[in-house]
């Protein structure tokens, strides 16, 4: 019986994954998916676009970022807002998508939140182009609609 329960035990050490790998592919993918958000900065706007060569829309930039670490996301930010679970605002962590009402509509606009109060998101009103901006920002938090996490549903997320 003793032998048994050891084997039983060395299977399942080797079977099972440890804990520090997951959140090791959770932080890689998380420090992918911020350094390809950051790069875009700058990309112009454009209405529909989901190339940073021609341009890139909020969803567009949501989704081509997902991509580049296997996700494969609608280009729709209310399609993307019923995927993944619900965050509170107070419990964000990078790469988390963050919703706001900025057409009159509910899941209007998608960005990505980068950690420190901060997110990357396409702006279309007078700047035009990819950007960084606060949620502590009055306007983002008049119009914020929640958040989503998509990365670490299966995994840990990193502290």
């Amino acid at each position: 019986m003793k032998s048994l329960l050891t084997r039983g035990l060395w299977l399942a050490l080797l079977i099972l994954p440890v804990p520090g790998h997951a959140e090791n592919r959770v932080e890689k993918l998380l420090d992918n998916l911020t350094l390809t958000a950051l790069s875009l900065l700058g990309t112009p706007y454009v209405y529909g676009g989901a190339n940073p060569r021609e341009g890139l829309d909020c969803s567009g930039l949501v989704q081509f970022v997902y991509r580049q670490v296997g996700e494969d996301l609608p280009h729709n930010a209310l399609a993307m807002s019923r995927l993944g679970r619900a965050v509170a605002e107070d419990h964000l962590h990078p790469g988390d998508l963050v919703f706001f009402d900025t057409l009159g509509r509910p899941y209007s606009h998608v960005g990505i939140y980068l950690g420190d109060g901060r997110f990357i998101h396409a702006a279309s009103a007078g700047v035009e182009h990819v950007m960084i901006s606060r949620l502590a920002n009055p306007y983002w938090q008049q119009h914020f609609d929640g958040a989503r996490r998509l990365l670490g549903l299966h995994l840990p997320v990193p502290r």
